[in-house]
């Protein structure tokens, strides 16, 4: 047995880890009466302990001062998506003008597509990686075929150009420059979903403005995973959840960045009242005057309920810092893979990209045995209380966050793969 896979070595690291007392800030889902070993945080985050009183302040406000609630106290609603604007921008790397908590993740992209993807005769055409999350093809698709445009011409996919499925950027280059002279928006992952290889935004950004095009980001998988910069990176708008990696609950209040140069604009927007300048909103009239910034792209009253544990869960992001919270994610993911490469190398291949700056977490593994055998395999895990997620085809995603997962967590996914071998 290497030293690896021993209990001591594992605690050892647990007990060096200065972050180690965040897992007490959150629930822990049981397996047989234990804490499971929860690897899904990709996909939903566990529950901040904090965020329950959040929510019940804005209850005890409700029943309390009803529709004074708005007014009233540090917490009043009118304000109250002002209360997680600044650990949003620190969170992604803006400035809180450039960051609004609001409506989804697939409603922010239509909203920001109605004002960045402004299609020509000549420029129609819209970039994104092939296998993208179907929610953004699907929203592309229809602002594509919106406009008037086709989408079997005017999508264009770039494929994967390397072997286990990733993305160069040598392969994005070329296609931007391929289709330089058609493009009038290039939309990409921060972190892709199902390889978890994460892209450089500040290159593809120059990539995109050089050819005379506007570059948006879906940042679903990287919001709270991976550092951002996005003011510096020169992004022109990106969208995300903070359903995963930010614990903000199923179905939270998702979050858009505008760049400070788009603040104020001609550009055509879906309006609505809640993105009216503040200063003038009651006073009812009927010409819409945008709230300078990313709010200016809010339509009605913020979600407060929904807003709540987002609070929560940004507070401990900012207790943690993102930069130790990524220096434990590039050593926590890379325990996992050297237990893979050490012990497991013969089940599972590692499809995400080995080198930290090209992922974030998540590492994605594909069972060499085939597809059937890697369903077997998942539910083998589920069943003993180790929790990943599958994604069609063929993909078991393992992913331990940095707040709340153990070192002693990868090696009993670790020490699970190995019994299920074994039986076999």
């Amino acid at each position: 047995m290497t030293a690896l896979l021993t209990d001591a070595h594992a605690a050892a690291l647990d007990a060096a880890d200065p972050l180690r007392d965040f897992r007490a800030e959150f629930h822990l889902p049981l397996h047989a009466g234990q804490p499971q070993a929860y690897f899904v945080g990709n996909s939903l985050g566990l529950q901040p302990k904090g965020a329950r009183a959040m929510v019940d302040e804005v209850m005890t406000a409700w029943a309390r001062d009803a529709v004074e609630g708005h007014f009233r106290g540090e917490a009043a609603w009118m304000p109250y998506h002002r209360l997680v604007r600044d650990g949003l921008a620190r969170l992604v790397g803006a400035l809180p003008s450039e960051v609004v908590a609001m409506n989804t993740l697939t409603v922010n992209l239509h909203l920001l597509l109605v004002s960045f993807y402004r299609p020509t005769r000549e420029r129609p055409a819209i970039l994104l990686e092939a296998g993208s999350f179907p929610s953004d093809r699907y929203a592309l698709e229809s602002q594509i075929r919106f406009h008037g445009y086709d989408p079997a011409t005017d999508l264009i996919e770039v494929p994967p150009d390397e072997p286990n499925g990733t993305v160069s950027m040598a392969a994005i280059e070329r296609a931007i420059g391929e289709h330089a002279g058609r493009l009038a928006l290039v939309l990409w992952p921060g972190v892709q979903y199902r390889t978890g290889q994460a892209f450089d935004i500040a290159a593809i950004t120059r990539l995109a403005h050089t050819a005379g095009a506007i570059a948006g980001f879906d940042l679903a998988h990287a919001v709270g995973n991976v550092p951002l910069a996005l003011h510096d990176a020169n992004a022109d708008f990106a969208v995300w959840c903070h359903y995963k990696y930010v614990n903000a609950g199923p179905g939270a209040v998702a979050g858009a960045f505008v760049h400070a140069r788009h603040g104020t604009t001609d550009r055509p927007r879906f309006a609505g009242w809640w993105g009216n300048r503040e200063d003038v909103r009651f006073r009812m009239e009927p010409q819409f005057q945008p709230t300078p910034g990313a709010e200016g792209w809010q339509l009605s009253n913020p979600p407060i309920l929904s807003l709540a544990p987002l609070r929560a869960s940004l507070a401990l992001f900012d207790r943690a810092g993102m930069s130790a919270l990524r220096r434990k994610s590039e050593q926590l993911t890379g325990y996992l893979e050297a237990l893979i490469d050490t012990t497991l190398s013969d089940v599972l291949e590692v499809v995400t990209p080995r080198a930290p700056d090209q992922r974030g977490c998540q590492l994605s593994l594909r069972v060499r045995s085939g597809r059937a055998r890697g369903r077997a395999l998942f539910e083998y895990l589920a069943n003993h209380g180790v929790l990943g997620d599958w994604r069609e085809p063929d993909v078991i995603r393992i992913a331990p966050v940095p707040l709340y997962n153990r070192y002693a967590d990868v090696l009993r996914f670790a020490r699970c793969v190995q019994e299920w071998r074994d039986a076999q």
